[in-house]
């Protein structure tokens, strides 16, 4: 196996125990209100959420959809969520509605309501509600709904607006005596944000919580280093306690022990010597702080100053037009407007390093940002 060759390592049994506890059968967990998952990015949440959640989802016969709501930042949260939901209706409409498609007809019927093919989004007025119990008519199977990046619901009145509708969904489509037809998986990759869809009366999913994802471990490690190995000379091989060390160091993050390892064959280093390299601070640090080193050098000096801000103010605190903030841009730029400031918030949520919640403060898109800044003491 060669050294940047992707690496799959499944854990069905994960996937089985929140199957179970989304359809009310685990003695553990009971997550029929919406299993709600997080950790921090690059873990294998989303890895996981396709090669192991939804082939079990599917081998139970469930209907089974997933919808990533940070996969095309330039399109609100709700119409990723309503897209794939149709898709969802158009693949599963009965054969004479596909043989109507392949025909030429751009509208078929679908449980009582007109369907355009071309049109954007679900009918007029048709609720999400009404979309997905047409969904389950079709299928005739419970639907499994898993929104991968789910935080980013909150960054629209739209988005937050379509959690709404899919609890209303889930509270019309479940009876309590009976195994449930909508199930509600959503993963993030930063706890707090998820969790504030489960805060309070004014939040859709209140009573819910918020569990952690599992983190991959030392039985990941070692078929990984087993698999490398297979690639390499006898006289050439990675120690499984070495590979471990590593992949702690990196926050057990898969990409980030996989760019060492690259680092390793690329420099035509022994395999051995990981142990040795992995004593270098400062080479882990190079290796797993990069792409924020060149994110921040691409920054003019007020968008670093505004980041440098927010990353050291409490979660929620941030106020980007205070005296105590413009004090702090005012060091490095002589010429300070609010519209300066307005227009570098901009740019940062456009690169995706700002993310603001549509009801609230403007945060970092990446917690990650906090713990780099510290670690080069510039906060």
């Amino acid at each position: 196996m060669a050294a940047n060759d992707i690496f799959v390592f499944h854990r069905p049994e994960l996937a089985k125990q929140f199957c179970d506890a989304l359809e009310g059968k685990s003695a553990l967990l009971d997550k029929r209100s919406g299993l709600f998952l997080a950790a921090m990015r690059r873990v294998g949440k989303t890895t996981w959420l396709r090669q192991d959640l939804l082939p079990e989802a599917k081998q139970r016969k469930w209907c089974s959809i997933i919808v990533d709501l940070w996969a095309d930042k330039t399109c609100d949260p709700a119409n990723l969520l309503i897209r794939a939901i149709k898709q969802a209706l158009l693949d599963n409409i009965l054969f004479v509605g596909k043989t109507a498609i392949k025909t030429g007809f751009k509208t078929v019927n679908v449980a009582g309501f007109s369907f355009n093919m071309d049109a954007r989004g679900i009918p007029e007025g048709v609720t999400l509600t009404a979309a997905l119990q047409a969904l389950h008519g079709q299928v005739k199977r419970p639907i499994l709904l898993m929104i991968d990046e789910a935080q980013h619901a909150l960054i629209s009145e739209a988005g937050l607006n379509a959690m709404f509708a899919l609890k209303a969904a889930r509270d019309a489509m479940n009876r309590s005596d009976q195994a449930p037809a909508l199930m509600l998986a959503f993963v993030g990759s930063d706890r707090d944000k998820l969790a504030q869809l489960c805060a309070g009366p004014a939040m859709p999913f209140m009573g819910s919580s918020v569990t952690a994802f599992p983190l991959l471990d030392r039985e990941f490690t070692d078929a990984y280093t087993a698999k490398i190995n297979t690639g390499l000379a006898a006289t050439n091989q990675f120690k499984p306690e070495d590979v471990f060390e590593a992949f702690k160091m990196v926050g057990q993050r898969p990409e980030f022990l996989r760019e060492i390892i690259s680092t390793i064959a690329l420099d035509a280093i022994a395999a051995p010597e990981l142990g040795s390299r992995l004593k270098t601070d400062a080479w882990i640090k190079a290796t797993v702080w990069k792409e924020f080193e060149q994110a921040y050098s691409s920054l003019s000096g007020l968008q670093k100053a505004i980041v440098r801000v927010m990353a050291s103010s409490p979660a929620g605190s941030f106020s980007p037009f205070s005296k105590a903030s413009m004090d702090t841009y005012g060091k490095v730029t002589a010429k300070l407007t609010s519209g300066a400031v307005q227009k570098a918030l901009v740019g940062l949520r456009d690169k995706g390093y700002v993310w603001k919640e549509a009801r609230g403060s403007y945060e970092l898109g990446d917690a990650e940002w906090a713990t780099w800044l510290k670690s080069h003491d510039l906060i």
